[in-house]
């Protein structure tokens, strides 16, 4: 291609000069169709050069192909997006016997194309229709351990009001626990709830906007009556409020990295932060009043709360010779009668409750992380009965916070022969009595100066409820004719009939 000095110097030797194009070929060493298209080129148009399109025999029929994979790759992120080399063997794995350089120039081609933009259509709510939800990953450091969280994000489509609650996972459990929580900090129930296609929601993506549901996530909906809608895949934009809430709230509450001491206070924190950023930012759609304000407006018409859903995930699990069961990787101790039998586990957002044929036999605050043991001790009583040498170096029985009286007596008790077998007989006291009277029953004899186990128990009794005695409502009947007093009767006993003095 020519600059536009050269250009200029051959049409003012043709149309100045009077010279000819052959003239003018051999003073500028260019051939003679290259003066001529420069002569015929309209005088204000820059000079381009275009090549001419090869014809592309061998590439042509795996265009298609190659295309769907490059619009495949444009999806992806970009670590995991395929060059040039890559889609050149793989068309050879397809039967692709033409040169590298087609590909090439056809990747960078297909990359120079301008993006699809696409349009969009601004969307309204009513007050109280609709609600958005979406989860994302966040990096915050809690006390001291810097670890990954996820956060389930909730928006009011009306008031743009906005409601945040960290978890450590992305589990079912946690979405009721999320919902519960929003319902509840909104003061009502809007109408719809819109989704993405989780999969702690959705079991299957049907044509269009047909879905079936999970029967857990339908029965959340079923309590506080919503209405679930799905969004199209890969299409954010119909949850477009939530999604942008998402970085939003990253730039403002998680960047820098948070550092906090439990997942309960950075929660407390998020939602003062998002209520003073609510109550100073304009709403969008009527500045002249904030969010805060127009969620006001809307909770009036939110539908009224129903009661907390009993959101639990059911797990059927076995019972070890240890009286343990097995879940997410962690254990928990259960009522050592049921070892070696199956268990229902109802796995809460924070806690985990075992049950055995509807009784609940075993209830623990949820563990996450890797190989930890939740025990109660209680859970062990029956066994100790049978073997009380167990309570010396039994793990369940070593960090026992037993209350401060009775730790004490088991102090003297342990130190005696035997010993173990008495704090066996108080424990089981206990489980009749409760552990609060059996404290004030070992506070008392302590006092006295004891430390044997009868005198505890001797104790134990007399604090005991006494059993009260039912009242009896007699009527008292009338004499007619009152007794007299006659001794001289009793002698009729006597042999002879009669009472000889002496």
């Amino acid at each position: 291609m020519l600059i536009m000095e050269t250009v200029l110097k051959i049409r003012r030797m043709h149309q100045v000069d009077g010279q000819s194009i052959s003239a003018i070929a051999k003073v500028t060493g260019l051939s003679r169709n290259t003066v001529r298209k420069y002569l015929r080129q309209p005088p204000s148009e820059p000079p381009k050069y275009r090549r001419q399109q090869p014809a592309k025999p061998k590439l042509g029929e795996f265009e298609p192909a190659l295309t769907q994979w490059l619009d495949l790759d444009a999806r992806r992120p970009k670590r995991q997006r395929r060059c040039a080399k890559q889609l050149f063997e793989d068309l050879q794995r397809l039967g692709y016997q033409g040169a590298y350089d087609s590909v090439q120039r056809f990747v960078r081609d297909h990359k120079k194309q301008p993006a699809k933009t696409a349009a969009f259509v601004p969307l309204t709510f009513a007050a109280g229709e609709a609600y958005q939800f979406d989860w994302s990953e966040e990096e915050v450091e809690i006390g001291g351990v810097v670890q990954r969280v996820k956060a389930a994000h909730f928006r009011l489509t009306h008031s743009r009001q906005p409601f945040v609650m960290v978890f450590p996972r992305e589990t079912q459990e946690m979405v009721f626990a999320a919902h519960d929580a929003a319902f509840h900090y909104w003061g009502g129930v809007p109408r719809q709830g819109i989704y993405d296609n989780l999969k702690t929601c959705v079991d299957q993506v049907l044509d269009g906007k047909e879905r079936r549901f999970n029967p857990r996530f339908l029965a959340l909906m079923s309590h506080y009556v919503i209405e679930p809608v799905a969004c199209t895949p890969a299409s954010g934009w119909e949850k477009g409020q939530v999604e942008k809430q998402v970085q939003d709230v990253r730039r403002r509450c998680f960047t820098p990295r948070r550092k906090v001491d439990s997942l309960a206070e950075l929660n407390r924190r998020l939602i003062q932060e998002l209520e003073l950023a609510a109550q100073a930012r304009p709403h969008p759609d009527d500045p002249s009043q904030t969010v805060w304000q127009r969620f006001v407006q809307e909770r009036a018409v939110l539908r009224p709360l129903a009661p907390r859903f009993n959101g639990y995930v059911e797990r059927e699990l076995r019972v070890d010779s240890t009286c343990l069961i097995h879940f997410d990787r962690n254990t928990y101790s259960v009522d050592s009668r049921y070892a070696h039998r199956h268990v229902t586990a109802r796995v809460f957002a924070d806690r985990l409750q075992v049950y055995a044929q509807s009784e609940l036999i075993a209830d623990h605050p949820r563990q996450f992380g890797r190989d930890k043991t939740q025990y109660d001790p209680w859970h062990y009583l029956d066994l100790l009965e049978h073997k009380p040498g167990a309570l010396r170096h039994g793990a369940p029985f070593k960090e026992w916070a037993l209350p401060p009286a009775l730790s004490r007596l088991q102090q003297q008790l342990m130190a005696r022969k035997g010993g173990d077998r008495d704090m066996v007989k108080l424990l089981l006291a206990a489980r009749q009595d409760g552990l609060d009277l059996l404290e004030q029953a070992c506070r008392q004899v302590l006092q006295l100066g004891g430390s044997s186990a009868e005198l505890v128990l001797n104790q134990l009794q007399r604090l005991r409820r006494p059993v009260e005695a039912p009242v009896i409502h007699a009527q008292v009947v009338p004499l007619s004719r009152p007794p007299e007093a006659n001794c001289q009767r009793y002698d009729r006993l006597l042999p002879g009939g009669q009472h000889v003095s002496r």
